[in-house]
């Protein structure tokens, strides 16, 4: 038992964190879900996002559910993402499960947060296929095709890019204060609940040195922009269509809206017949 604490202590490190949340942003090119033009996903996303909750049928959502989950597969996603997918969903609706089974809860409560849940895990998990599957620009790029702000768009991508950035220098702001101070020893379990407090607390005061680094370093890339004519490139139409020129609907992208439409249909059918 002591191994394997000890073993689960390793592995959630800084370093850990950091590369799970980087292979999920950056390390999924090679995907099928990768793979699909930016307005597919981003179609794709309106739907699956936006429906389920106009929906209470259990047999439909169900069925979404296990359509998501399987892109989600097909995404690679990082195992911290899900895990905290998962802890998401409970703390959301998961512990009203427990709640209305020790409170007298009936059949007709448990299937009320059932479609609750279903509807927060099937916008959870299409959120994290689409957003795993495209990179600063193309995300960037699509967002410019539908019509969205120039700013809002290059903001989003900026929040990409900038995501590397942030977690190196939260974990040099941690380092630096490790050396400075001096952890609690954590042979036995008073000195690991205190080496616990501990690094709760020196996170806590990380994030005010982050905040302050993160806004001189977003001063000095924007003035950077400025000086290379970043606004003027945005109004400009030429500039507008070499971005577009990347945009392209293949035969993948076919196949996996018909697959969408399809699964959707007998979803549909399902529920009518039971």
């Amino acid at each position: 038992m002591h191994k394997i604490t000890q073993t689960l202590l390793d592995k959630f490190t800084i370093d850990y964190l950091r590369n799970q949340v980087l292979k999920n942003a950056y390390g999924n090119d090679d995907t099928v879900i990768a793979g699909l033009d930016p307005r597919t996903l981003l179609c794709w996303y309106l739907f699956f996002g936006l429906i389920p909750w106009f929906l209470n049928d259990l047999i439909v959502l169900l069925g979404m559910f296990v359509f998501v989950a399987i892109t989600t597969k097909l995404a690679k996603i990082a195992p911290l993402v899900l895990f905290l997918f998962c802890l998401g969903v409970f703390c959301q609706t998961g512990y009203l499960f427990i709640a209305a089974l020790f409170f007298g809860g009936n059949l007709s409560t448990l299937y009320s947060l059932l479609v609750m849940t279903l509807k927060v895990s099937v916008c959870s998990l299409a959120s994290i296929t689409v957003f795993s599957g495209l990179n600063p620009d193309r995300l960037a790029t699509g967002l410019l095709y539908f019509g969205c702000p120039d700013q809002l768009s290059f903001s989003i991508s900026y929040a990409f890019r900038i995501l590397p950035i942030l977690m190196e220098e939260f974990q040099n702001i941690l380092l630096s204060y490790r050396l400075r101070g001096h952890s609690p020893s954590k042979k036995t379990w008073l000195g690991k609940v205190k080496y616990f407090i501990y690094q709760i607390k020196i996170i806590i005061l990380s994030f005010y040195p982050l905040m302050l680094n993160t806004a001189k370093r977003s001063r000095t890339t924007v003035e950077a922009l400025e000086l290379k004519g970043y606004r003027y490139a945005n109004e400009n139409k030429i500039v507008r269509k070499k971005k577009m020129a990347s945009l392209m609907f293949k035969k993948d992208d076919l196949i996996f809206v018909l697959i969408s439409i399809v699964w959707m249909i007998l979803c549909v059918i399902i529920s009518i017949l039971f």
